[in-house]
Protein backbone atom coordinates (compact mmCIF):
# COMPACT_ATOMS: atom_id res chain seq x y z
CA UNK A 1 0.00 0.00 0.00
CA UNK A 2 1.14 3.86 -0.09
CA UNK A 3 1.79 5.65 2.80
CA UNK A 4 3.06 8.91 3.62
CA UNK A 5 6.48 7.93 5.23
CA UNK A 6 8.89 10.37 7.65
CA UNK A 7 12.37 8.61 8.49
CA UNK A 8 13.79 11.74 9.93
CA UNK A 9 13.16 14.89 11.38
CA UNK A 10 13.45 18.40 9.95
CA UNK A 11 10.04 19.06 9.14
CA UNK A 12 7.47 18.04 6.24
CA UNK A 13 9.64 18.42 3.57
CA UNK A 14 11.10 14.93 4.75
CA UNK A 15 7.63 12.85 4.37
CA UNK A 16 8.22 11.21 1.25
CA UNK A 17 5.17 8.84 -0.71
CA UNK A 18 6.58 5.22 -0.57
CA UNK A 19 5.17 1.65 -0.72
CA UNK A 20 4.94 -0.29 2.71
CA UNK A 21 3.35 -3.63 3.52
CA UNK A 22 -0.62 -3.60 3.77
CA UNK A 23 -1.74 -4.49 7.14
CA UNK A 24 -3.37 -7.70 8.30
CA UNK A 25 -6.08 -7.58 11.13
CA UNK A 26 -5.34 -9.40 13.81
CA UNK A 27 -7.83 -10.89 16.36
CA UNK A 28 -10.60 -8.33 17.45
CA UNK A 29 -9.47 -6.31 14.66
CA UNK A 30 -10.63 -4.69 11.34
CA UNK A 31 -8.98 -2.83 8.22
CA UNK A 32 -10.09 -0.07 6.98
CA UNK A 33 -9.41 1.05 3.31
CA UNK A 34 -9.31 4.72 3.85
CA UNK A 35 -11.13 6.82 1.86
CA UNK A 36 -9.65 10.40 3.35
CA UNK A 37 -7.60 11.40 6.04
CA UNK A 38 -7.12 14.71 7.96
CA UNK A 39 -3.88 16.63 9.69
CA UNK A 40 -3.83 17.80 13.20
CA UNK A 41 -0.81 19.85 15.02
CA UNK A 42 0.70 17.08 16.45
CA UNK A 43 1.45 15.34 12.98
CA UNK A 44 3.45 18.59 12.06
CA UNK A 45 4.83 18.65 15.64
CA UNK A 46 6.18 14.73 14.55
CA UNK A 47 8.18 15.64 11.25
CA UNK A 48 9.77 18.86 13.44
CA UNK A 49 10.88 16.42 16.65
CA UNK A 50 8.88 18.17 18.78
CA UNK A 51 7.27 15.40 19.87
CA UNK A 52 8.40 12.62 22.55
CA UNK A 53 9.49 9.10 21.66
CA UNK A 54 9.01 9.75 18.11
CA UNK A 55 9.87 6.27 16.51
CA UNK A 56 11.42 5.69 12.51
CA UNK A 57 9.79 5.05 10.42
CA UNK A 58 6.85 6.64 10.99
CA UNK A 59 3.43 6.70 9.42
CA UNK A 60 1.61 10.06 11.12
CA UNK A 61 -2.00 10.78 11.10
CA UNK A 62 -4.59 10.30 13.82
CA UNK A 63 -7.70 11.12 11.65
CA UNK A 64 -9.74 8.73 9.33
CA UNK A 65 -12.60 6.99 7.74
CA UNK A 66 -13.15 4.39 4.95
CA UNK A 67 -14.88 1.32 4.00
CA UNK A 68 -13.97 -1.93 6.20
CA UNK A 69 -12.67 -4.48 3.90
CA UNK A 70 -11.70 -7.06 5.90
CA UNK A 71 -11.64 -8.53 9.42
CA UNK A 72 -9.57 -10.54 12.31
CA UNK A 73 -10.66 -13.29 14.54
CA UNK A 74 -13.49 -13.03 16.70
CA UNK A 75 -15.02 -10.04 14.31
CA UNK A 76 -17.95 -10.63 12.64
CA UNK A 77 -17.79 -10.66 8.60
CA UNK A 78 -20.47 -8.52 8.56
CA UNK A 79 -18.82 -5.72 8.93
CA UNK A 80 -17.58 -5.55 6.03
CA UNK A 81 -18.88 -3.18 3.24
CA UNK A 82 -19.49 -0.58 6.40
CA UNK A 83 -18.72 3.00 6.09
CA UNK A 84 -16.42 3.74 9.08
CA UNK A 85 -15.20 6.57 11.56
CA UNK A 86 -11.98 6.16 13.21
CA UNK A 87 -11.63 6.42 17.06
CA UNK A 88 -8.29 8.45 16.64
CA UNK A 89 -6.28 6.88 19.58
CA UNK A 90 -5.67 3.09 21.15
CA UNK A 91 -6.50 1.51 24.92
CA UNK A 92 -7.95 4.91 26.92
CA UNK A 93 -7.80 2.42 30.32
CA UNK A 94 -10.74 2.13 32.98
CA UNK A 95 -9.94 5.61 34.19
CA UNK A 96 -12.72 8.36 32.70
CA UNK A 97 -10.91 10.76 34.65
CA UNK A 98 -7.59 10.43 32.44
CA UNK A 99 -6.26 8.10 30.09
CA UNK A 100 -4.02 5.13 31.32
CA UNK A 101 -0.03 4.45 30.90
CA UNK A 102 -1.01 2.81 27.79
CA UNK A 103 -3.15 5.41 25.96
CA UNK A 104 -1.59 6.78 23.02
CA UNK A 105 -3.00 8.58 20.14
CA UNK A 106 -2.67 6.68 16.30
CA UNK A 107 -0.11 8.01 14.17
CA UNK A 108 3.10 7.57 16.51
CA UNK A 109 3.93 4.69 17.61
CA UNK A 110 1.23 2.75 16.50
CA UNK A 111 0.91 3.38 12.26
CA UNK A 112 -1.27 6.12 11.36
CA UNK A 113 -4.28 7.03 9.11
CA UNK A 114 -1.49 8.69 6.24
CA UNK A 115 -1.48 5.15 4.10
CA UNK A 116 -4.30 3.19 2.04
CA UNK A 117 -5.32 1.32 4.86
CA UNK A 118 -5.77 0.90 9.05
CA UNK A 119 -5.96 -1.90 10.98
CA UNK A 120 -7.54 -1.20 14.84
CA UNK A 121 -9.80 -2.48 17.38
CA UNK A 122 -13.33 -3.22 16.36
CA UNK A 123 -13.93 -1.39 18.72
CA UNK A 124 -12.79 1.75 17.30
CA UNK A 125 -15.06 2.09 14.41
CA UNK A 126 -18.34 4.17 14.25
CA UNK A 127 -20.74 4.45 11.67
CA UNK A 128 -20.24 7.45 9.35
CA UNK A 129 -22.95 9.58 9.47
CA UNK A 130 -25.28 9.42 6.13
CA UNK A 131 -25.21 13.51 5.68
CA UNK A 132 -21.02 13.63 5.30
CA UNK A 133 -18.96 13.35 2.63
CA UNK A 134 -15.71 11.22 3.14
CA UNK A 135 -13.17 14.70 3.49
CA UNK A 136 -16.12 15.52 6.21
CA UNK A 137 -16.36 12.58 7.83
CA UNK A 138 -12.36 12.32 8.45
CA UNK A 139 -12.06 15.92 9.39
CA UNK A 140 -14.15 15.16 12.65
CA UNK A 141 -12.04 12.57 14.88
CA UNK A 142 -9.17 14.35 17.56
CA UNK A 143 -10.29 17.99 16.97
CA UNK A 144 -14.00 17.21 17.29
CA UNK A 145 -13.38 14.65 20.32
CA UNK A 146 -10.68 17.03 21.97
CA UNK A 147 -13.05 19.77 21.93
CA UNK A 148 -16.33 17.82 22.80
CA UNK A 149 -14.70 16.83 26.08
CA UNK A 150 -13.31 20.58 26.91
CA UNK A 151 -17.41 22.10 25.65
CA UNK A 152 -19.22 19.20 26.65
CA UNK A 153 -17.53 16.62 29.33
CA UNK A 154 -15.67 19.14 31.28
CA UNK A 155 -16.99 22.88 30.24
CA UNK A 156 -20.87 21.37 31.03
CA UNK A 157 -22.09 23.89 28.37
CA UNK A 158 -25.73 24.64 28.41
CA UNK A 159 -28.45 26.49 26.57
CA UNK A 160 -28.19 30.70 26.74
CA UNK A 161 -24.79 30.28 28.49
CA UNK A 162 -21.95 32.41 26.96
CA UNK A 163 -18.68 31.00 25.52
CA UNK A 164 -15.66 32.13 24.72
CA UNK A 165 -13.12 30.08 22.19
CA UNK A 166 -10.18 31.58 21.35
CA UNK A 167 -7.74 30.24 18.53
CA UNK A 168 -10.81 30.25 16.42
CA UNK A 169 -8.74 29.35 13.01
CA UNK A 170 -7.74 25.90 14.71
CA UNK A 171 -9.13 22.59 14.07
CA UNK A 172 -10.56 22.03 17.59
CA UNK A 173 -11.33 25.53 18.35
CA UNK A 174 -13.96 24.94 15.24
CA UNK A 175 -15.41 22.17 16.71
CA UNK A 176 -15.76 23.85 20.02
CA UNK A 177 -17.61 26.68 18.19
CA UNK A 178 -19.79 24.47 16.77
CA UNK A 179 -20.92 22.22 19.65
CA UNK A 180 -21.75 24.80 21.88
CA UNK A 181 -23.46 26.75 19.21
CA UNK A 182 -25.51 23.20 19.02
CA UNK A 183 -25.99 23.06 22.60
CA UNK A 184 -27.96 26.51 22.54
CA UNK A 185 -24.65 28.50 24.07
CA UNK A 186 -23.92 31.92 22.86
CA UNK A 187 -19.97 32.23 21.30
CA UNK A 188 -17.58 34.44 21.05
CA UNK A 189 -14.36 34.01 19.56
CA UNK A 190 -10.88 35.75 19.87
CA UNK A 191 -8.12 35.63 16.65
CA UNK A 192 -5.04 38.08 15.49
CA UNK A 193 -7.06 37.45 11.81
CA UNK A 194 -10.16 40.08 10.88
CA UNK A 195 -10.77 36.90 8.10
CA UNK A 196 -10.89 34.48 10.87
CA UNK A 197 -13.33 36.36 13.25
CA UNK A 198 -15.19 37.16 9.81
CA UNK A 199 -15.49 33.93 9.14
CA UNK A 200 -16.46 32.32 12.63
CA UNK A 201 -19.06 35.18 12.96
CA UNK A 202 -20.79 33.34 9.71
CA UNK A 203 -20.84 30.11 10.98
CA UNK A 204 -22.65 31.50 14.14
CA UNK A 205 -20.40 33.50 16.50
CA UNK A 206 -21.95 36.49 17.24
CA UNK A 207 -18.56 38.84 17.69
CA UNK A 208 -14.52 38.48 17.66
CA UNK A 209 -11.69 40.32 18.96
CA UNK A 210 -8.10 40.76 18.21
CA UNK A 211 -6.48 39.56 21.02
CA UNK A 212 -3.52 41.65 20.40
CA UNK A 213 -5.49 44.85 21.35
CA UNK A 214 -4.28 44.97 24.54
CA UNK A 215 -8.24 46.09 25.43
CA UNK A 216 -10.00 43.24 24.23
CA UNK A 217 -11.52 42.22 27.25
CA UNK A 218 -12.90 45.30 28.15
CA UNK A 219 -14.43 45.46 24.57
CA UNK A 220 -15.98 41.83 24.87
CA UNK A 221 -17.39 42.49 28.80
CA UNK A 222 -18.66 46.31 27.52
CA UNK A 223 -21.10 44.08 24.48
CA UNK A 224 -21.77 41.09 26.11
CA UNK A 225 -20.75 40.63 29.49
CA UNK A 226 -18.45 38.29 31.19
CA UNK A 227 -18.66 34.43 29.85
CA UNK A 228 -19.56 31.20 31.73
CA UNK A 229 -16.71 29.21 30.09
CA UNK A 230 -13.35 29.67 28.10
CA UNK A 231 -12.04 26.92 25.74
CA UNK A 232 -8.38 27.49 25.14
CA UNK A 233 -5.48 26.17 23.79
CA UNK A 234 -2.79 28.88 23.59
CA UNK A 235 -2.44 29.48 27.27
CA UNK A 236 1.18 31.84 27.14
CA UNK A 237 1.05 35.46 28.83
CA UNK A 238 -2.62 36.30 27.53
CA UNK A 239 -3.96 33.47 30.07
CA UNK A 240 -4.69 36.23 32.19
CA UNK A 241 -6.29 38.69 30.25
CA UNK A 242 -8.61 35.50 29.30
CA UNK A 243 -9.59 34.66 32.23
CA UNK A 244 -10.55 37.75 33.24
CA UNK A 245 -13.10 37.25 30.76
CA UNK A 246 -14.99 34.84 33.13
CA UNK A 247 -18.05 35.60 35.41
CA UNK A 248 -17.88 34.11 38.79
CA UNK A 249 -17.49 30.35 38.95
CA UNK A 250 -16.73 30.46 35.75
CA UNK A 251 -15.02 27.68 33.72
CA UNK A 252 -12.18 27.89 31.49
CA UNK A 253 -10.66 24.44 29.67
CA UNK A 254 -7.84 24.26 28.04
CA UNK A 255 -6.14 21.66 25.66
CA UNK A 256 -3.05 22.86 24.42
CA UNK A 257 -0.60 26.01 25.29
CA UNK A 258 0.80 26.79 21.61
CA UNK A 259 1.88 29.84 23.38
CA UNK A 260 3.60 28.03 26.56
CA UNK A 261 3.99 29.03 30.44
CA UNK A 262 2.66 32.21 31.65
CA UNK A 263 6.07 33.92 32.90
CA UNK A 264 3.88 37.08 34.34
CA UNK A 265 1.76 34.73 37.07
CA UNK A 266 -1.96 34.72 37.60
CA UNK A 267 -3.98 36.85 40.05
CA UNK A 268 -4.79 34.00 42.29
CA UNK A 269 -6.85 35.73 44.83
CA UNK A 270 -9.11 36.98 42.29
CA UNK A 271 -9.62 33.16 41.07
CA UNK A 272 -10.76 32.09 44.41
CA UNK A 273 -12.64 34.72 45.41
CA UNK A 274 -14.53 34.43 42.06
CA UNK A 275 -14.22 30.81 42.15
CA UNK A 276 -13.28 29.77 39.06
CA UNK A 277 -12.70 26.21 37.94
CA UNK A 278 -9.35 25.44 35.88
CA UNK A 279 -9.30 22.42 33.96
CA UNK A 280 -7.16 20.84 31.76
CA UNK A 281 -7.92 18.25 29.46
CA UNK A 282 -7.18 16.13 25.99
CA UNK A 283 -8.11 13.80 23.35
CA UNK A 284 -11.80 11.99 24.97
CA UNK A 285 -12.67 8.56 25.68
CA UNK A 286 -14.59 6.33 23.00
CA UNK A 287 -17.65 6.65 25.21
CA UNK A 288 -17.57 10.31 24.10
CA UNK A 289 -16.55 9.54 20.77
CA UNK A 290 -19.52 6.82 20.16
CA UNK A 291 -21.90 9.78 21.94
CA UNK A 292 -20.20 13.07 19.70
CA UNK A 293 -20.75 10.93 16.28
CA UNK A 294 -24.45 10.57 17.38
CA UNK A 295 -24.87 13.96 18.24
CA UNK A 296 -23.29 14.75 14.45
CA UNK A 297 -25.69 12.64 12.89
CA UNK A 298 -28.38 13.35 14.93
CA UNK A 299 -28.03 17.20 13.80
CA UNK A 300 -26.47 16.93 10.79
CA UNK A 301 -23.37 18.60 11.52
CA UNK A 302 -20.82 19.64 9.14
CA UNK A 303 -17.17 20.21 10.10
CA UNK A 304 -15.37 23.31 9.02
CA UNK A 305 -12.83 22.38 6.11
CA UNK A 306 -10.18 24.59 5.35
CA UNK A 307 -8.72 22.88 2.04
CA UNK A 308 -8.83 19.20 0.51
CA UNK A 309 -5.77 17.86 -1.31
CA UNK A 310 -5.14 14.51 -3.01
CA UNK A 311 -2.96 12.42 -1.02
CA UNK A 312 0.18 13.28 -3.52
CA UNK A 313 -0.02 16.58 -2.16
CA UNK A 314 0.50 15.41 1.37
CA UNK A 315 3.22 17.47 1.63
CA UNK A 316 1.53 20.53 0.86
CA UNK A 317 -1.05 20.24 3.30
CA UNK A 318 1.31 19.63 6.09
CA UNK A 319 3.04 22.64 4.89
CA UNK A 320 0.21 24.92 5.14
CA UNK A 321 -0.72 23.57 8.73
CA UNK A 322 3.04 24.82 9.71
CA UNK A 323 2.34 28.36 8.65
CA UNK A 324 -1.11 28.29 10.47
CA UNK A 325 -2.79 29.97 7.40
CA UNK A 326 -5.70 27.23 7.82
CA UNK A 327 -9.16 28.09 8.56
CA UNK A 328 -11.02 24.65 9.75
CA UNK A 329 -9.64 20.98 9.33
CA UNK A 330 -7.01 20.15 6.57
CA UNK A 331 -7.84 16.70 4.70
CA UNK A 332 -6.43 14.18 2.20
CA UNK A 333 -8.53 11.69 -0.08
CA UNK A 334 -7.22 8.57 -1.46
CA UNK A 335 -9.19 8.44 -4.51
Amino acid sequence: MKALVLREIGGPDNLSIETIETPTPGKGQVRVKLEAAALNRRDVWITLGQYPKITFPCVAGSDGAGIVDAVGENVPDALIGNEVVIYPALDWGEDPLCGGKEFRVLGMPDQGTFAEYICVPVESISAKPKHLSWAEAAAIPLAGLTAWRAVVTHGEVKAGQKVLVTGIGGGAAGFALRWALAKGAEVVCTSSSQDKIEAACRLGARAGYDYTDVNWVKQLKAEIGSVDLVIDSAGGDGMPQVLDSLKNGGRYVFFGATRGNCSSGLNMAKLFFKQIRIQGTTMGMPGEFKEMMDFVSENEIRPVIDNVYAFADGITAHQRMLDSEQMGKLVITFE
